[in-house]
C-alpha cells in the first residue's frame, strides 16, 4: 500500500493558486472598464462644454479650450476637437484609454449626438 496523504495538498495549494490568478485577472478587466467609462465621461463633458462655447456664440478656439478645460477637470487630456458650425466632435485620452464624443448645438440647446463606433 501506497501513502496517498500528501496528494491533497498539492491539489489545494495549485487550486488556490488558480483562484489567484483569476481573481487577478478579473480586477485588471474591471479596471480598465472603469478606467474607459470615465474616459467617455470626460469626452461627454469636454464635447458639451465645448458645444455650449459654440451655441453662445464664441470661436472654435474658444470652443477648444473650453473642451481641453472640461478634459482636465476629469482627469483626463484632450487629444483632438473639432468645432465646426453647431457640432463638436472631441477625443480624450485617460490613462491607456481613449473617449469620444459629440455634441450638436440645436434648437432647443445643446444636446449630445449618437456615439460613432471608433
Amino acid at each position: 500500500m501506497r501513502d496517498d496523504s500528501g496528494n491533497i495538498s498539492v491539489l489545494m495549494l495549485a487550486g488556490v493558486g488558480l483562484a489567484v490568478v483569476l481573481c487577478l485577472g478579473v480586477a485588471r478587466v474591471g479596471g480598465a472598464a472603469r478606467l474607459a467609462a470615465r474616459a467617455d465621461t470626460a469626452a461627454d463633458a469636454a464635447a458639451l462644454a465645448a458645444a455650449d462655447a459654440l451655441a453662445l456664440g464664441r470661436s472654435p478656439t474658444e470652443a477648444q479650450a473650453a473642451a481641453r478645460a472640461a478634459a482636465s477637470d476629469n482627469g483626463a487630456r484632450l487629444i483632438s476637437c473639432t468645432c465646426r458650425d453647431e457640432d463638436a466632435e472631441v477625443v480624450v485620452q485617460l490613462g491607456r484609454a481613449h473617449g469620444r464624443a459629440r455634441a450638436v448645438v440645436g434648437a432647443g440647446g445643446v444636446s449630445p449626438a449618437r456615439r460613432r463606433a471608433p
